[in-house]
């Protein structure tokens, strides 16, 4: 929760909660949007810990309009050029709405995996902006960059939330299983050669997000779903919140979705995915909100949502 809070433009006094509400929230505002967060409980991960998260949610805040959820995700960089940092939006395609379950399906003819049923798409007002945003994009940079420099400015304790470096974000080969205990008894040899970025800027990309109760550890399986469901992220919760809570999925990638998982990109990947929401909203007029309603940001440990309010919270 410590990034998307540090996003906020202004941090505003908690409101009263309902005794059967049992989230924890901080309030604030961006972009004259008003925001309240909401964070998955410590240790507590899946797609039924966030539908609970978000049931509570639309209980004590029923005029939400927008909603994120925001935070950390493995990445897939077996067809597009992902990197630790970067950023993955939830994007319909012809075939999907952005959010697949794929531990909800079959496995068919020649071992394919088959998926059952289809999960509701983001909002169209957040498609919009998210169109209005990589056009703007096309123009000039994200403001990515810009963000987590004032957030580090404004919290000089996040040091964690820096960026960890070019030399520490190393993809090996799918099939090269992690040996010991950290990536330092690892083969070198097994490690892709990619060429290096021109900046440190992290990348956004959009497509489909994978979303299922179980966490993706193993590069093969990584490589044929990507092949198989065109995926470019792997996380623990949206599939539980589109067909009831429909939202924006963001996610800052932290791993590669293989045996070689580490912690150390956690706090950057979930900035930039935070950086990437405010960025967001900045370009969604205040007069698109109904008065009287919020923005929602749902966030699993180190992950984020963002929702509209009651009274003087007018958006």
């Amino acid at each position: 929760m410590a990034a998307a809070k540090a996003m906020l433009d202004d941090i505003h006094q908690p409101l009263a909660m309902s005794r059967n509400d049992s989230n924890v929230y901080v309030f604030g505002n961006i972009s004259n949007h008003n925001i309240v967060i909401a964070c998955l409980p410590s240790g507590q991960y899946g797609i039924t810990s966030a539908a609970l998260v978000a049931n509570n949610m639309r209980w004590s805040f029923p005029s939400i309009q927008i909603r994120l959820m925001v935070g950390i995700g493995g990445g897939v960089p077996d067809k597009v050029d992902v990197r630790l940092g970067d950023v993955v939006i939830s994007n319909p395609t012809t075939s999907s709405s952005g959010i697949i379950q794929y531990d909800f399906g079959k496995t068919v003819k020649a071992g394919r995996f088959q998926l059952l049923g289809a999960l509701n798409k983001p909002p169209q007002q957040l498609l919009t902006a998210v169109a209005k945003l990589r056009a703007d994009h096309q123009l000039g940079p994200s403001r990515i960059s810009e963000h987590l420099a004032t957030m580090r400015e404004r919290n000089p304790s996040m040091d964690a939330y820096k960026y960890c470096g070019a030399g520490q974000d190393r993809l090996y080969d799918p099939a090269y299983e992690h040996v010991g205990d950290s990536c330092d008894e690892c083969d070198l040899s097994q490690l892709v050669r990619r060429d290096p970025r021109p900046s440190n800027c992290p990348k956004i990309h959009y497509g489909v997000i994978a979303s299922a109760n179980q966490v993706m550890k193993h590069g093969q399986t990584r490589r044929r779903l990507a092949h198989e469901l065109d995926v470019l992220c792997f996380e623990m919760e949206a599939a539980g919140l589109m067909d009831s809570f429909p939202c924006l999925v963001v996610r800052g990638i932290c791993d590669y979705s293989d045996s070689h998982k580490a912690k150390q990109w956690q706090e950057y990947a979930a900035a930039t995915a935070a950086a990437y929401a405010k960025e967001l909203l900045s370009v969604i007029p205040s007069e698109q909100i109904n008065q009287g309603s919020m923005i929602d940001v749902n966030i699993s440990p180190s992950r984020q949502y963002s929702s509209p309010y009651n009274k003087e919270y007018g958006h």
